[in-house]
Order: C-alpha cells, then sequence, then structure tokens
C-alpha cells in the first residue's frame, strides 16, 4: 500500500467539470475512463457540498489509474465537508494517495442556511482546518488544498494545505501568488476554454460559461487586485477580462496560454472547457487530449 499522507500527484494539467458530478453513474464511469485512457493528469469534480459527492469520487478513482481525483471545490458548511476526514480516509485507502480535498469558506448565506455563525472567512477556515487536523485520522495537509484568492487565505493554504485553487484568474496572477507561496505550496489554477476561432462567438460562449460568477462579490474583489476596473466588471464581463481569463481559439492557442500559466508560477492548471451547449463537451475533450500528455 502506497503512504496514505503522501503528496497527490496531480500532473501539470486536468480536466474540471461541473456536470461529471451530476450525470447518472454508468455515464459518468465510462466517460472517467476516457479521460484516464486521454493522460489527464487530475479529473476535477466541480460543485461539491450535494449529495454523493464522495460517491462521485469513488467512481471517478474506480475507472482508471492515470488521474487522481480533486474537488474544486467544496463548501466547509456542507454535509460533504463534515463527511470530508472518513470518506478522505476511505477512499484513499482504497485507491491510494490520489484523492485531492479542495475548500472554501463560501459565504455568511451558506453558514447561516444551516444554522452557523460566520465570523470572518480566514477564522473560519481554520476552525474548519483545525477540525480536519483533529480527526481520528485527520485529513492530510499534503492531500487538501483551499479555493483561496486574497493575499491572507492564500498565505493560510500555504501554512495548513498543500495550496490553492483559484477561479476566474489571470497567468499573471500565479506568480503574485508564488511570491506569497514560495516554492513548495502547489498552485492549481482554473482556466476556462473555449474552442473557438471567432472572437464574438468565442467571448459569448465563455461569458454562458462564466459571465456570472463575475458578479459575485468574492471573486470582484480578487479581480480588482488583479487590475481590472468597474469597466471590464460588467455583467458577463469585458472583453479584456474574458480574454485574460478564457482561454480560446486552436487547440495550439490553448497549449500557448497552458504554458503562459505555468511560465508565471503554476504547477497545474484544470481546464474548463465550454461549448455553449448542455452536456458533457466530448468532442472539445477529445480534440484537447493531446495537451494531456504534455
Amino acid at each position: 500500500m502506497n503512504n496514505q499522507n503522501a503528496p497527490v500527484a496531480l500532473g501539470r494539467v486536468g480536466m474540471w467539470s461541473i456536470e461529471l458530478s451530476g450525470i447518472e453513474p454508468a455515464v459518468a464511469t465510462e466517460v472517467a475512463a476516457e479521460l484516464h485512457s486521454q493522460g489527464w493528469g487530475a479529473i476535477w469534480l466541480v460543485g461539491a457540498g450535494g449529495p454523493g459527492m464522495w460517491n462521485a469520487a469513488e467512481r471517478m478513482l474506480d475507472a482508471g489509474s492515470e488521474a487522481a481525483v480533486a474537488f474544486g471545490v467544496m463548501s466547509i458548511w456542507g454535509a460533504d465537508a463534515d463527511a470530508a476526514p472518513a470518506e478522505h480516509e476511505r477512499l484513499t485507502w482504497k485507491f491510494g494517495p490520489r484523492l485531492m480535498s479542495g475548500f472554501g469558506v463560501s459565504n455568511p448565506h451558506s453558514a447561516a442556511a444551516v444554522g452557523k455563525d460566520f465570523t470572518t472567512p480566514i477564522n473560519e477556515m481554520n476552525k474548519y482546518l483545525d477540525m480536519l487536523d483533529g480527526a481520528a485520522p485527520a485529513l492530510p495537509r499534503s492531500q487538501r488544498l483551499l479555493g483561496a484568492l486574497g493575499p491572507r487565505m492564500v498565505d493560510l493554504a500555504g501554512r495548513r494545505t498543500a495550496g490553492i485553487h483559484p477561479f476566474l484568474v489571470t497567468a499573471e496572477s500565479n506568480a503574485g501568488y508564488r511570491d506569497i507561496l514560495g516554492g513548495d505550496s502547489l498552485i492549481a489554477p482554473h482556466l476556462g476554454v473555449v474552442l473557438e476561432e471567432d472572437p464574438a462567438r468565442a467571448r459569448a460562449i465563455a461569458r454562458r460559461g462564466v459571465g456570472m460568477f463575475i458578479g459575485f462579490p468574492a471573486y470582484q474583489a480578487n479581480l480588482r487586485r488583479l487590475g481590472f476596473t468597474d469597466a471590464d466588471l460588467i455583467p458577463g464581463g469585458s472583453d479584456r477580462l474574458i480574454d485574460a481569463t478564457v482561454a480560446w481559439g486552436s487547440v495550439d492557442r490553448i497549449a500557448d496560454r497552458i504554458a503562459e500559466h505555468h511560465a508565471a508560477g503554476a504547477d497545474h492548471v484544470a481546464l474548463h472547457v465550454m461549448n455553449g451547449q448542455p452536456g458533457l463537451p466530448l468532442a472539445e475533450w477529445r480534440e484537447l487530449a493531446p495537451l494531456a500528455r504534455r
């Protein structure tokens, strides 16, 4: 049996999907097997916090041995987060150190919805990490990360977890995160991807996929830290903002954008493929597959 506290190897590039955790189990297993065979370093399950996320992770892990599985990220106020120490241990004993559990502090409304108080994001995340450390057994620091954006949460992640999974960020942001974290912590940013070479169509697809998040206060605050202004933070985002946070164009252009993230300090890039259609973007995943092993 592998060392159960070993770091999780995410590889250089992974596939990030909102849809995978909500489809029929048999279909999810078949799709996961294909993603494993394509050679992606990690399969990212998104929207964690609803029922069945641990079972979804188990299906992804059981479908092949090539990829790790990561949660990107679950709210610390959800039932899945309460179950994290026991469920993470169960899956790690079964599959080895291939599961990265990602956590986010969410917002006061999420805490209130489950009858809990919310003080400050840093205080609440510290308390939650104390719970993970105090569990029997603890959820290892090397196998957990935070959905961190601001410098204080990034610093906390560096001190108490394997690293960060920032959402809706630019390639240049990795350099700032690396300055805070130093050389040893994991930086695994989300990168929206649209395989469309017409600028207007590509941006329209991107806005349907990530535009709503631009209106969220936490993301707006971080985008301002990254140099965007009111002119960019319009509904759906300005062209400048979309172009900076979403990679669009040919496969070669997507490869260049991934390389920009790595060059700026990212260890792993989680690709969120959008095509403007409901369901899984299977055709696009297959077209991008050559990038999995670069």
